[in-house]
């Protein structure tokens, strides 16, 4: 009796012993971000130029990742043209054929006026045109056609011959894009509560 007792502890005991599978990576021992080292690197970050696993949401777990980093190389781009283009409103520069009602206006009145003169609706309008025809190449790119994300085959002859240099100008460009964008929000959001031009101080 007593040896049955002994018996039928030790196999409840064993059920609890852990299953020797060989596989060694656990959510503990796992590969670690390098931006964020309390969490494990995002898997679908790898490969990218300028990755350091910062993506905490794990949004690139559910969205590809070559449209993720479409939509940041084109709101980098459009963030640095916005950026210069702000500014250089609020130092005076002008171009010819501008109409009269938008002349004269800062770019904080420039959007009220260009939509009472109606000019933003063709903005929007020629946005919109842009945004269809750009949908085919991502939509051939998310469909495994091989193009790199953010490549349109404009200026490619101006990148360098090396490879590793490559890298490094996609990098500046990808960096230079994060910066546009925080760059124009604090511009905007220093102009709107300041209601000054240029340099937004008050």
């Amino acid at each position: 009796m007593k040896l049955a007792v002994l018996a039928s502890l030790i196999g409840a005991a064993s059920a609890f012993a852990p299953a020797s599978t060989g596989v060694k990576t656990t959510a503990l021992n796992a590969e670690k971000s390098q931006a964020l080292p309390f969490l494990p690197a995002p898997e679908n970050l790898k490969g990218y130029v300028g990755d350091v696993g910062f993506d905490p949401l794990r949004i690139s777990d559910y969205v590809p990742m070559d449209y993720l980093r479409e939509a940041e190389l084109k709101h980098g781009r459009i963030c640095m043209l916005a950026w210069t283009g702000y500014v250089a409103v609020d130092v005076g520069l002008r171009i010819t054929g501008v109409p009269a009602e938008l002349a004269s206006v800062s770019s904080l009145e420039a959007h009220n006026a260009a939509v009472v003169q109606g000019g933003l609706g063709q903005i929007f309008l020629g946005i919109a045109a842009l945004e269809m025809v750009s949908w085919l190449s991502i939509s051939a790119m998310l469909q495994g056609s091989g193009r790199a994300p953010g490549d349109f085959g404009l200026g490619t002859k101006f990148l360098p011959k090396d490879e590793a240099k490559i890298e490094e100008m996609k990098l500046k460009e990808l960096k230079n894009g994060r910066l546009a964008m925080m760059a124009f929000s604090g511009v905007v959001t220093q102009n709107v509560l300041t209601g000054s031009g240029f340099p937004y101080a008050g």
